[in-house]
């Protein structure tokens, strides 16, 4: 995982360099993005959320994370249940969900851009969103199971 800090500061300035408002609300919601250890979801990031701002809406998580996604600087994950987020490894890469307990863990290999690039050429289709989830059983729950 990337030191929390410096993926704070590297999504601030994605957000600077394309001149976006830096309000408190959306400052500290990257700050909990950049922290998180896991993949939360929007309604998560709003319950840490919404006791330091009582007047924030749901909406603003919301849009938050559609910028942050249009400025790959987080990775949706969608899946069955609800839509997650990883904002600490951007880059496209595979996701592991436990179908019975929610989990999501990191793929420890990532998904080359020239991969994306030789398929695009092989078909004529235009990659313009990735992902890669394999759905199955984490190892606690393997273990509840047996």
């Amino acid at each position: 995982m990337i030191d929390p800090e410096t993926r704070f500061n590297e999504i601030i300035d994605a957000l600077k360099s394309r001149e976006y408002r830096l309000t408190p609300q959306r400052v500290e919601l990257i700050r909990m993005i950049a922290r998180s250890e896991g993949h939360p979801s929007a309604g998560m990031l709003y319950a840490r959320i919404k006791d330091r701002f009582p007047t924030m809406s749901p909406a603003t998580v919301y849009k938050t994370l559609a910028l942050l996604k249009e400025l790959n600087q987080v990775v949706e994950i969608d899946l069955p249940h609800d839509i997650h987020f990883d904002g600490n490894r951007p880059e496209p890469h595979p996701h592991l969900a436990c179908l019975r307990c929610n989990t999501i863990l990191d793929g420890n290999f990532t998904i080359e851009k020239h991969d994306i690039q030789h398929m695009e050429q092989e078909t004529g289709f235009l990659v313009q969103r990735q992902q890669l989830v394999f759905f199955g059983l984490c190892s606690a729950c393997q273990e509840k199971a047996e």
